[in-house]
């Protein structure tokens, strides 16, 4: 996948937006003004996203170009490298379970507002 299918996916989620709070280099996308995914334009290989703990030391031990997202904690974030030879439906898998690890946190009221962002979940 490149940045261009990336943007795309992210953007065709239910109320997912687009921003640059950190500079018009590195692209934010949100659900409910929460981040899941980031990437930035000047390195669009590789992509940052959301991830259940135990989820994210599952992947990074099958899969050597998924590691703990620099400066973001490790804990909850991976970035993704080498997109080029990523198969776009883990790619998007990936996206998909960042934005679920974001709606899950959203409160009771935020969810009742957008329910379709659970139909993601």
């Amino acid at each position: 996948m490149d940045l261009s299918d990336i943007r795309n996916y992210c953007l065709s989620l239910p109320h997912a937006t687009e921003d640059t709070p950190f500079g018009e280099d590195i692209l934010i996308y949100r659900v409910c003004n929460k981040i899941f995914a980031c990437i930035d334009i000047n390195n669009p290989d590789m992509f940052v996203a959301k991830c259940d703990p135990d989820y994210a030391i599952e992947l990074r031990d099958a899969h050597p170009e998924i590691e703990g997202a620099y400066h973001w904690n490790k804990k909850y974030w991976n970035q993704v490298g080498n997109l080029a030879n990523q198969r776009s439906e883990f790619v998007k898998s990936l996206i998909r379970h960042s934005y679920a690890q974001v709606v899950k946190k959203l409160t009771k009221a935020q969810k009742n507002e957008f329910p379709e962002i659970l139909e993601i979940c």
